[in-house]
């Protein structure tokens, strides 16, 4: 980057210096810019809010430079520029037609959050839209984008020598291959199973981890997947103690007792890593518990003889975390009944679940001290083939605070692992409310909840930390007053009435309004014990993003820097 003489230095100016920021939850991905490590970059997102944080933290006490380019050189980069001077923090958002001077943007759409010197390095944390905000902003996507960096050992903003660099990083869809050294990895997998010639198929094998010596951490996970055309998903969970036989089998046809997740992979997704806080805690007196594998196959074209051998690979290290993380599985309970209907010719269904997470420490034999909180980092959204969007919304006192994660154009060929952009607080109390859109325009028929892919599901798995001993926080609406609203005196009743009734977009719309008004059963669950409980759905609204926006307000208190902008473009051409 070239740059900018001393008279020019202050954008935003501030009086006095800010303490230095510790490394945050909402900063959850990092990565060195630079070989010799002079250059740290950490950052954290929010789609629904489209906001995007950067915390870029240089090896010297003079300016700092940092942007996005389409090439990896200057012309057409977006770039912020700061530092601590005599005077105290100096930032401005900048854009560069070449390789000279990165000229003011009339829009100052980056805002920093804080800036600071000490112990030779500066640090500068800023914020900005992920989307472009004017013709001078780089927009940020889910494709990987050239990093640029520069910088320069004093305040008198010049030429950066040497001092600069470029990387790309895909920040959206950060996949960092974490250098762990003596790591070592084991793998779960089936061992020459013969798919069965069947549309859908669930397989489970009972089995233990190797033998471990002392506690480990895992904190990465691979797919190991034979056959990507008929492997749709695997799970693996962990089993009570009560479960002490090894055993390979059907999935469902008989009890299982194994429903702590554990991991979990979907067709077309890839290795998925922990953050640096935590990781799956594997050994220490753990030895001897076995562990259920589950693959679904899907086989639509009921292809025989094809011998599999596909599961999960687990890295692990000795290098402990801070925490133990876990999974938590919300979204409705699944059935193998035909009690929960789809109805036909609809876009847009709407289906909806509720996790009381204050029922939590009852079902828990013991909450660790000082656990009040799930830090949530990751989840994995999950429907079949009608899905079309899946929402998890986060309720506290009765008021919706959040969307922790949302899929508004969720892909069955595609279920990838999705990270939240930052670590989403949820305090035991809070209300989770995961809501599915099906479309069934193309279908005769009721679509029924359950296994089957022509089934439908309606699951998110969060993953997070500390764990907790616990398994699954879902719901069900209540079966007795689901029957009586349409009219059902049994099953039977049930069964013959959903069939025969004639959906149009009245009767469609009513049906949905009355699943969502009824109570719901909750089914809050440990390893050992699961408790049922009652609660009702709140309303799920999805606030549009305004970052972007300025409110007259901002706009007035902008009033000055405005002023001052034009006062240096004066000089500037003077």
């Amino acid at each position: 980057m070239m740059a900018i003489s001393a008279l020019l230095m202050p954008l935003v100016m501030f009086l006095g210096r800010t303490s230095g920021a510790d490394v945050d939850p909402t900063l959850p991905f990092s990565e060195h810019l630079d070989s010799n490590h002079n250059v740290l970059l950490r950052w954290g997102f929010d789609l629904l809010k489209d906001t995007i944080t950067f915390q870029v933290t240089v090896n010297t006490t003079g300016w700092v430079g940092f942007g996005f380019s389409p090439n990896g050189g200057m012309a057409g980069s977006d770039i912020v520029i700061g530092g601590v001077g005599p005077g105290g923090i100096y930032f401005s958002d900048r854009n560069a037609a070449g390789n000279f001077m990165p000229a003011l943007d009339k829009q100052q759409d980056s805002k920093v959050l804080s800036l600071t010197e000490g112990n030779g390095q500066t640090v500068m944390k800023f914020q900005r839209s992920i989307k472009a905000c004017d013709e001078n902003d780089f927009p940020i996507t889910d494709k990987p984008i050239k990093l640029i960096y520069a910088y320069g050992t004093t305040d008198d903003i010049s030429y950066h020598q040497s001092w600069r660099g470029t990387k790309e990083v895909n920040l959206l869809n950060y996949m960092h291959r974490t250098s762990v050294p003596e790591s070592k990895y084991f793998k779960m997998t089936v061992t020459n199973f013969t798919i069965p010639a069947v549309s859908t198929y669930y397989h489970c094998k009972v089995m233990p981890l190797p033998e471990f010596d002392r506690k480990y951490h895992i904190y990465r996970i691979e797919p190991v997947i034979q056959n990507l055309d008929l492997v749709h998903h695997i799970l693996l969970y962990r089993c009570p103690p009560s479960v002490t036989k090894l055993s390979e089998t059907q999935c469902y046809t008989t009890e299982t007792k194994c429903l702590q997740a554990i991991a979990v992979w979907g067709v077309g997704g890839e290795a998925s890593e922990f953050p640096e806080a935590a990781g799956l805690p594997v050994g220490e007196g753990g030895n001897g518990t076995l562990y259920r594998l589950e693959v679904h196959y899907n086989n639509p074209n009921k292809i025989a003889g094809v011998v599999d051998n596909s599961g999960l690979r687990f890295y692990y290290t000795a290098q402990l975390r801070q925490f133990d993380a876990g999974v938590l599985q919300t979204g409705l309970m699944v059935t193998s009944g035909k009690v929960y209907g789809i109805p036909p010719n609809t876009t847009s269904f709407l289906t909806y679940s509720l996790c009381d997470t204050s029922y939590i420490p009852q079902a828990l034999s013991q909450l660790p001290t000082g656990a009040k909180d799930l830090q949530v980092f990751a989840a994995f959204l999950h429907t079949h083939l009608a899905g079309r969007k899946v929402r998890v919304g986060q309720f506290r006192d009765g008021e919706q605070i959040d969307v922790l994660v949302q899929s508004e154009h969720y892909n069955f060929d595609f279920q990838q692992l999705t990270n939240l952009g930052k670590t989403k607080t949820v305090k035991l109390g809070d209300n989770l409310v995961v809501e599915c859109t099906y479309d069934t325009y193309n279908r005769s028929g009721l679509t029924w909840g359950g296994l089957g892919t022509n089934n439908e599901m309606c699951l998110a798995f969060l993953y997070y930390y500390p764990a907790l001993e616990l398994s699954t926080c879902e719901s069900f609406p209540k079966l007795q007053m689901l029957m009586s609203e349409m009219g059902a005196a049994n099953a039977t009743d049930w069964l013959k009435i959903m069939s025969m009734k004639m959906w149009d977009n009245s009767s469609i719309l009513e049906y949905q309004e009355m699943l969502k008004r009824i109570e719901q059963f909750i089914f809050v669950g440990n390893i050992e014990t699961k408790l049922q409980n009652t609660g009702k759905i709140p309303d799920l609204k999805l606030s549009p993003s305004s970052s972007c926006k300025r409110s007259r307000a901002q706009i007035q208190r902008a009033l000055p820097e405005i002023l001052l902008l034009g006062l240096m473009l004066s000089l500037i051409l003077s």
